[in-house]
Order: structure tokens, then sequence, then C-alpha cells
């Protein structure tokens, strides 16, 4: 990811914080060597120890992956808080060995913050949020809730603690407390008692929410529990037996993250594997270069003794030539062992892309759900694809619970990848997002591209058969309605001829009904014309019909008073920006953009209720001459219809007048998208190809 982006700050916190950690551990350890032995703590290690020196690296590890996962902060704070712990015992000691009270004093109160916290969080917290990094339900807030207040009620009592008597004290002077109440003397022993029983029972219960989390989980989810599961229980049976048992409480508290980094690693839980695959390259590269290197620059010394440059030389040559291959064998090893014979997720992407790209248009869906397929170690894998053909293609058994996850290309809902269980392999990684997500963009191109097909299918089924229905409107019109008039015409003419000597009047007459017919025949010749081409645009052009269309679907409205009219009831003020370049257009490309904006100001006149509607046009590329030196232009034609009235429902479902004007532009090599801007309306934008 990149450190640009919002997460980087929250992983510098964590890589800071687990600096500083490590900081106050090494000042704690080396502070209480050197402090005398009446000084020392008793016992001389604690859990905190472990807690110091384990669990700030892997809270900063967990945080540099998943920034926002809630374990991982509590397990970094927590860390910190231990190594405080640890650091401000020591100084305790150290400052009351060396008669400084008064900074043994501050050294105390720091240090029962940070060991009543950290207990918090990592005793309690930590359990009780795990795997998921948050509460199993609601029912167990309660328990939180009992917690944070324990642990305050403890450390309050701390503060307010009496003096002991000297004579039980276990160090040479006590450390007075400032803060002390003597009233609370006869009962500062039951009420401490007390609140660790509640403690232990919080810590007891955080473990129990972790073993019904594990009871009621699918297979997956329990291999991830099952781990983190067993350290806490062992620490918790520590916990219970006292500070007798702290060597092996404190060697047993640093594995816990450990099990949690193992649960990372092993189920990819937190997604760390990639880490974990390049730590693991790199130091092998590291290592085996190194040997390389110093072995051929050894041998080349002794061969050319005396020439070091062209030991070194040789060296530099030969760990070159191995370190490629060796980086592949490395890689190959580790992929092996995360993820199986199948590879890390950029591998899998590279062998969906091969396999598209050498499958057929028409197999190409099956080609993905199999590589997926193999890639997730699940039953089954399945698309389906909104108005494809096919519409749907499975691989295996994806069965009635199976994940589904939309399929987006460029902001547009395609389809959807259903996927089933996981399968049987050691690494599944059926549930793994990162991998789903980097899959995801190829499915969504190859059900793109599915769905693209056939809709030019259906495209081509349509054009056909309007063409073929329009070739029959014709032949019906010009038969059924121009040929019988045009023959009862020629009758006519005939009757007129043969009573234009004897009967002039009759003649006149015949002639009178022969001139009405041919006016009839001409309205038909015209309402064929007009269906095939609009007349505006040859008597008017592009630019003038388009605004003689604007006056005609978006008359003025007749003026009514400012108090009575509405939005709804005004006229929008209609502006047409089409300048003389709209000249010179194929009559394909003038019909396509009248229809369009026909289509997109009826809309507007039905739905829109706006105020205001701008009709834009501009003619973008570059125009030079042909070769047979004509003027000719490459580029685009830009067409836009915008108004400012109530936009577009949240949910729009393309009818017959969108769809119309989608096709019109995609007959043409175009496009025609409409949206609705952040600034309120409805754009209608269409794109044509110019070419000279």
């Amino acid at each position: 990811m990149d450190e640009n982006s919002p997460v980087f700050p929250a992983r510098a916190v964590a890589w800071i914080m687990a600096a500083a950690a490590l900081v106050l551990t090494i000042v704690g350890i080396s502070v209480q060597l050197r402090i005398p032995a009446e000084w020392q703590p008793r016992p001389p290690l604690s859990p905190d120890f472990g807690v110091a020196l384990t669990f700030p690296l892997t809270g900063a590890v967990l945080v540099s992956q998943r920034p926002r996962f809630r374990t991982a902060w509590l397990i970094c704070v927590g860390g910190l808080l231990g190594s405080g712990n640890v650091a401000f015992t020591a100084l305790m000691f150290h400052w009351a060995a060396q008669d400084e009270m008064r900074a043994a004093i501050v050294a105390r109160a720091v240090q029962l913050m940070c060991w009543a916290v950290a207990g918090l969080l990592l005793a309690i917290m930590v359990p009780l949020c795990s795997p998921t990094g948050r509460l199993p339900s609601r029912r167990w807030i309660p328990l939180a809730v009992l917690g944070v207040a324990a642990t305050a009620a403890e450390f309050g009592l701390a503060l307010l603690r009496p003096d002991p008597d000297p004579a039980a004290y276990p160090w040479p002077e006590v450390i007075h407390n400032p803060l002390e109440v003597r009233a609370l003397l006869p009962y500062y022993q039951p009420a401490q008692t007390v609140l660790q029983y509640v403690i232990r029972f919080c810590v007891v219960a955080s473990l129990a929410s972790l073993a019904l989390r594990l009871r009621r989980a699918d297979p997956v989810t329990r291999r991830q529990i099952a781990w983190p599961l067993t350290v806490f229980a062992g620490y918790v049976v520590f916990y219970l037996l006292g500070p007798d048992w702290w060597i092996p409480a404190t060697v047993w508290t640093a594995l816990i993250p450990f099990a949690i980094l193992f649960a990372a690693l092993r189920y990819r839980l937190y997604g760390i594997d990639t880490v974990i695959s390049r730590t693991f390259i790199a130091a092998g590269l590291l290592a085996m270069i190194s040997a390389v290197y110093f072995g051929v620059g050894a041998v080349s010394s002794l061969v050319a003794s005396g020439y070091h440059q062209v030991a070194g030389l040789a060296a530099a040559l030969f760990a070159g030539a191995f370190f490629q291959p060796l980086r592949r064998a490395l890689q190959r090893v580790m992929d092996r062992a995360l993820y199986g014979r199948v590879g890390d997720p950029a591998l899998l992407a590279e062998r969906l892309t091969q396999e598209v790209r050498r499958a057929d248009p028409a197999d190409a869906l099956s080609a993905v759900v199999t590589v997926v397929r193999d890639g997730l170690a699940v039953d089954g894998v399945a698309v389906e694809i909104t108005d494809g053909r096919p519409r749907y293609v499975e691989s295996g058994e994806v069965g009635p619970d199976a994940r589904r996850i939309p399929l987006v290309w460029h902001g547009e809902p395609v389809g959807r990848l259903l996927i089933g269980r996981p399968g049987a392999r050691r690494f599944a990684a059926a549930h793994d997002e990162r991998v789903i997500t980097t899959l995801l963009p190829y499915v969504a191109d190859v059900a793109h591209a599915v769905r693209m097909a056939a809709d030019l299918q259906r495209s081509r089924e349509r054009i056909l058969a309007a063409r073929e229905e329009e070739r029959r409107r014709l032949r019906r019109d010009l038969h059924d309605g121009l040929g019988q008039t045009l023959g009862a015409m020629a009758m006519t003419i005939n009757m007129a001829r043969m009573s234009l000597t004897s009967s002039p009047s009759a003649a006149d007459g015949l002639l009178r009904d022969l001139r009405a017919g041919m006016d009839a025949v001409t309205g038909d010749i015209r309402e064929l014309v007009y269906g095939l081409r609009p007349p505006a645009l040859d008597d008017l052009g592009l630019a003038g019909a388009v605004r003689a269309l604007a006056e005609e679907t978006l008359p003025a409205a007749p003026s009514l008073p400012a108090a009575s009219a509405t939005r709804s009831e005004k006229a929008p003020r209609v502006e047409v920006r089409l300048g003389d370049e709209m000249t010179g257009l194929p009559a394909a490309v003038e019909v396509a953009v009248y229809r369009i904006v026909q289509e997109a100001l009826n809309n507007i006149r039905r739905h829109a209720r706006a105020t205001r509607v701008v009709i834009t046009a501009e003619r973008r590329g570059t125009a030079g001459a042909g070769s047979d030196g004509a003027a000719g232009s490459d580029g685009e034609l830009r067409v836009r219809v915008a108004d400012d009235g109530i936009g577009l429902p949240h949910h729009v479902r393309a009818g017959v007048g969108l769809s119309s004007m989608r096709e019109r532009a995609a007959e043409l090599g175009g496009s025609c998208v409409v949206i609705s801007p952040d600034t309120g309306g409805a754009v209608v934008e269409a794109r044509f190809p110019l070419t000279g």
C-alpha cells in the first residue's frame, strides 16, 4: 500500500511504540541488574517480562498489515505498557536503593498504571475480542465493563494504599505513599482480595468466550482460534496458581504472541503471509549469495594470488549469476509451504490471465471459474452474469451457502462471484480477502467481456430484426398505399381521356379527383421520407434542427404570477450551444445526435422538473487533408444534454428510451451514458468517433 495512504501514520505509530517498548525493556533489564540484592524485586521476573519481550513487535507487525484490526492495537498498546511496567518497577527499586524516595514514589505510580492497564488489555480484552477484533455479542459487554471497573478500582486502591508495617515489609525501607488513606488500613487487604477474585473471574470468563467461539465456529475458524485458545488457557492456569510459578508463567506469556503469529501464518487470518514469505526469501538470498560470494572470492584469491580486483570481480559475477535462479527456487519453496501448488495471489492472477488468453471467448468463463476454484481451494466456484450468454457457469459444487461477491466493472454491476465451502487443502484460501481482492478485477473483466459479447449479439439480432421490419413496413406502405393509389390514378387518367371529347365536364371532375389523389401521394411520400431522416436536418442543419426541436419539445410556458408559479409549472430555459463546426458530419451521426437529443428532451419534459437545460456539442480531433487532398478530420463528437432537475433515481432501470440512446451511439462505435453529478440534475453525454 502506498505510504501516502491514510494507514501509513498508523503503521508508523505502531513501530514507534514497538521501538519505545524495546528501549523501556532494555532500560528495565539493565537497571535491575545493578540493583542491590536487598532491593531486588521479588520474584525477580514476572509475566510482564514475557509481555515486554514479544508483544510489542508482534503488535507492530499485525498493525502494519491490518491497521484497523482492533486486536492488533490491543496487543501493541498492552505490550508497550508491559515494557513500561518492567522499566518503572526497576527504576522504583533503584531509586529507593539510592534513597531518592520522591523519584521512587513517582515511578511506583507509573508502574501501577502500566501494570493495571496492561493486564486489562492483554488478559481480558485480547481473548474477549479474538479473533475478529470485536466482542462475540452484546451479551459480553457487561463482562468488559466489569473488567474495566475492577481494574480501575484496583488501581485506585493501590494509589490510596496505607503504608504497611515496616517489620513485615520485604525490603529495607517502606516506599512511602503520599496519597495513603490510613482509614483504609483495616479494609485494604480484604478489598484487594475481593478485587483480585473479580479480575480472576473476568480473565476466566474471557477465556470461556474464546472457547464458546471455538464451539460455534466453522471448521476454518476453529483452526484459527485453536492456537490462541491453547496458549491463553495455559496462561490462565499459571495465573491462577499464583506467583510461585513465576518462571513458567513468564516463559508461557512470551509464547502467546508467537501462537497468534502462527495462526496468522498457518491460516492467514491477518494477511501477513506475504511479509513472512518475503522475509524468508530475503534472508535466504542474503545467506546463499554471501556464501557464494565469499566462497568464490576465496577460491579466486587462491588461484589468482595477489590479484584482489580479479577475485572480487569473479565473486561478484558468480553471485550475480546465482541470484535469479536462487530467488526463484526460494520463492517456489515458500509458495508451496504457504499456498500449496497454486502460489501467491500475483502468480494466481498471472495464471488466470494466461488461461483467459488461451481460451476461446465462449470458454473464457469456464477457464475463469476453474482457475479461481483451484486457486482458492474450495468445493466450487460459479459466476453469474447479468444479461450474459451464458448467464451462469459453475465449476464443482457451490452449495446453497455460497459466499456471494458482486462483480463491478468501472462502477457498473456485471454479475456475482459465488464461492463454495473451503476444501481440504492444508492452506485454504477461500475466505482470504487479499486473494479474493486480487482476483476480482480479472473476473469482472471477463464477465464484462462476456456481457458485451452478448449485448453485441443481441444488438445484431435487433438490427437485423429492425431492418427486416423496416423493409416490411416500406413494402406494405408502397404496395398497399402508394401502389394502389397510383393504380387508381392511372385508371382515372384513362377515364378522363375517354370522356374528354364526349363529356368535358366529367373529364374535369376526374382531373380534379386526380389532383387530390396526387396531394395524398405527396403526403405519403413525405411521411416515408420523414421516417428515414428528419427533414429539419436537411433544411436547417444539425444546429438549427436541434434548436427547433428544443423549442418544440420544451415550449415556453404561459406567464404566471410569481406567487402561484411552482417549479413544475415553470418551463425550463433552454440553451443550445452548437456552432458552425457541426457542419460536414456524416449523415448517420447527425440522425443519431438528433434522436438522442430528442429522447433526452422528452425525458426532461416528463420527469426532470428542471428550470434550465443546456445542450452542447464539441468536436474534438485534428483537422488535416485526406489522401485525395480533401479536407478531413479524425477525432470524436461529444454531445451533452444537462439539466438542473431532480436527477436520476437511486436505482436506475434502463427503459426503452435509455436503451435506444445507447444503441444508437453503439451502432456508430460510440457510447452514451446517463449520470447524476454531485451538483444535481442529470447529464446525458454521447460520444461518436469521427474518421476523415
